[in-house]
């Protein structure tokens, strides 16, 4: 189902819960991606994935919405590769950040435990906080 009205801007009933939460221009990009996904491939899973992956770039996860990111590019070594790599992907969190922006992610979800973390730790409890907020919008 397309996720743009016929002038291109985000259908808020077919958004994902966290993007209704999210800047118009996250919603949109997503809503472009997914569209001219589905267009060209005919399959809607692919164009969900195609849609999170130009949300990305742009975009990282931060509770249950998305929030511009310092710098464009990559959000994790997933992203990096490519569709064909066999690498993890860190559901939102910008893995490439520097540990200090992680920090200050981190610290805005309140992650207990968080200066003692490494980069990698950083990451993974920013994935389960956003998950847990996540979770909780929803209810």
């Amino acid at each position: 189902m397309p996720k743009t009205t016929k002038d291109g801007k985000p259908k808020q009933s077919e958004l994902p819960e966290t993007l209704k939460r999210s800047p118009v221009k996250a919603q949109r990009t997503f809503a472009k991606a997914h569209d001219a996904a589905a267009a060209e491939y005919g399959d809607a899973e692919r164009a969900h994935r195609v849609g999170y992956s130009a949300l990305k770039h742009s975009f990282e996860k931060v509770g249950d919405h998305w929030e511009p990111k310092d710098e464009p590019g990559p959000s994790d070594r997933q992203a990096e590769g490519g569709a064909d790599t066999d690498r993890p992907t860190a559901g939102g969190v910008d893995a490439n950040a520097s540990k200090s922006h992680l920090y200050d992610v981190a610290k805005k979800l309140d992650v207990p435990g968080r200066s003692t973390m490494t980069k990698d730790e950083l990451v993974e409890a920013i994935q389960k906080a956003n998950a847990r907020e996540s979770r909780t919008s929803r209810s």
